[in-house]
């Protein structure tokens, strides 16, 4: 039997079973990762990342290859979880381009889409590293040119560019000296082949075993010693903590006054952490980086307008948490009674929340809303009978209930809307009382505390005939913007002098940003203590992005 060209309908198969191959190994993918050392999940993001990609695929109802091709591109792109889902984002995104216009793909057809993928992916890595997915993307597409020629039927060149595939593999740890160190191959090239053997499985109608039953137990074992690679990285010497992700839809206005270029976005973007990739087409733009400060590198994408689909996460605790805290005790498998969920940004304030006892701090907030699929998750993790929510935001409220509503358990929503409320209505909680209590409880002590905000514009505007410039730092006063100022200190006084009612205020609680100096912080405590003589000041280094200060008042 011989096949010279494939339809619509036969690479959208292909692309299923290469993402349900995909799906099947992505945890021993898992344990092969090692680049960059905190990120120990390329299986899990790749896989995430493909079956985004695949239920894309599933709705096209055209039998035409390019628009299938488009459809996996575009799901790809939406889905993409952390550097190896975004490269093999790129990969497809090239193959997509290269053969939009093909209704039936030939060897040379789909030779082209993989020299197009690599192409698409190189330019979307700012310092790209051989050794990895892109090295075996580029030694299979390079290795496709001759095969094309060789083969018109497309089974032969497609085992052909699977064989080109593995052994590019398998020299991985030669040209990545961390990879020979630990004992295993590229963790992302060992995705991309396995979505590849599931194509050449679909092709000749076969069933592949998953890659644990292919590989030797020499393999394996190399594999889990790999997860104790991490011990050779020490957590202090992690230079930028927080692994960012975040995708900007185009906006015309912001973009007629920033006009936007890959180039130019990634040489800002490049002087606030590593592991940088950048990624666009027409209406949005999608970015990882590795950044001490994301809150900087989100105000840099606001430029040319709306952030989506956000994620940050602490690389230091992840690696923590890969290395082991052998002073931790193993968690019992009897649930608690209760346990607590609450959404946070910055570590201080993630802090605070364990310490006034939240089980679980999902990092997110305002500008980075979890989803229902999180806090679903964050449910499960608390491993109890009952869970609270605390939102902490108007605009996760609504996830909030979905979630509740998802659980198997019995979850309660206390709708508080801020960091603040979120932290008073902690004080109400009593671990002897029903969760109906407790709701009540904790929902009656979030309305006794009032909540104030310094953060800046990101463009000029007008509201409530206040006039605002971009850059100017701004007073929210429960949720209403109150004041404006270009600078910070005085728009922190006039918003606190709205804020406080010397007759009725005892305590000032305030939560310093990520980008606040020692200096500041001094300053304005010394004028709190001069101008509110009977009021109480508690500080505490909150370290959340985008709020320069966040001030609870009761």
């Amino acid at each position: 039997m011989t096949l010279q060209t494939i339809d619509g309908k036969q690479l959208a198969e292909m692309i299923l079973q290469g993402a349900h191959h995909l799906t099947r190994n992505s945890q021993m993918i898992d344990a092969l990762n090692v680049f960059p050392v905190p990120d120990g999940d390329t299986g899990t993001n790749m896989n995430l990342s493909m079956t985004s990609g695949a239920e894309e695929v599933k709705s096209v109802k055209e039998n035409h290859a390019g628009v299938v091709a488009q459809a996996l591109s575009k799901g790809l792109l939406m889905g993409a979880r952390g550097n190896s889902g975004v490269i093999l984002s790129q990969i497809f995104r090239g193959f997509g381009k290269a053969i939009e216009d093909k209704e039936t793909l030939t060897t040379k057809d789909l030779s082209d889409g993989l020299q197009g993928g690599v192409t698409t992916a190189y330019k979307a890595v700012m310092k790209p590293v051989e050794g990895t997915i892109l090295t075996v993307a580029k030694d299979s597409a390079e290795a496709s040119v001759e095969l094309a020629e060789q083969h018109e039927d497309v089974i032969d060149f497609m085992e052909a560019v699977v064989d080109a595939a593995k052994k590019s593999l398998k020299r991985t740890p030669e040209l990545l000296p961390v990879l020979k160190e630990v004992g295993v191959v590229d963790s992302g090239g060992q995705g991309l082949l396995t979505i590849y053997e599931g194509f050449l499985a679909n092709l000749k109608g076969e069933e592949l075993p998953d890659v644990e039953d292919a590989v030797s137990m020499d393999d394996m074992v190399n594999a889990e010693h790999h997860k104790l690679a991490q011990d050779f990285m020490n957590t202090e010497d992690i230079e930028f903590g927080y692994c960012t992700e975040f995708m900007v839809k185009f906006e015309e206005d912001k973009l007629e006054q920033n006009p936007y270029t890959d180039e130019a976005f990634r040489d800002q973007l490049s002087k606030l952490g590593d592991s940088l990739l950048v990624v666009s087409d027409e209406e949005l733009v999608k970015v990882h980086v590795h950044a001490e400060n994301p809150g900087e590198a989100l105000t840099l994408g606001q430029q040319f307008g709306s952030l989506i689909n956000m994620k940050i996460e602490n690389m230091r605790e992840q690696h923590t948490s890969i290395v082991g805290d052998k002073k931790k005790k193993k968690k019992s498998e009897k649930k608690a009674p209760y346990g607590i969920v609450t959404v946070a940004m910055g570590d201080g304030i993630k802090k605070l929340f364990e310490s006034l006892g939240a089980n679980v701090v999902i990092q997110g907030g305002q500008t980075m809303n979890p989803s229902t699929q999180d806090l679903s998750e964050a449910i499960k993790e608390a491993h109890a009978e009952n869970v609270i929510i605390l939102p902490n935001n108007k605009n996760i409220i609504m996830a909030a209930d979905q979630a509740a509503e998802l659980a198997e358990i019995p979850v309660s929503v206390v709708k508080t809307k801020t960091i603040p409320q979120g932290m008073s209505a902690m004080l109400g909680f009593n671990p002897e009382a029903d969760l109906e209590t407790n709701t009540d409880e904790m929902t009656s002590l979030m309305s006794e505390v009032k909540t104030g905000q310094i953060t800046y514009a990101v463009r000029d505007t007008q509201i409530e005939g206040m006039t605002i410039k971009k850059g100017h730092y701004m007073g929210i006063a429960e949720g209403k913007i109150s004041a404006t100022d270009k600078d910070k200190f005085t728009a922190a006084k006039t918003l606190l002098n709205q804020l406080i009612d010397e007759d009725e205020d005892e305590i000032i609680t305030i939560l310093v940003g990520e980008d606040v100096e020692e200096k500041e912080v001094a300053e304005l405590e010394e004028y709190i203590e001069e101008t509110f003589e009977d009021l109480e000041v508690e500080i505490h280094q909150g370290g959340q992005p985008i709020y320069s200060y966040i001030f609870s008042v009761e």
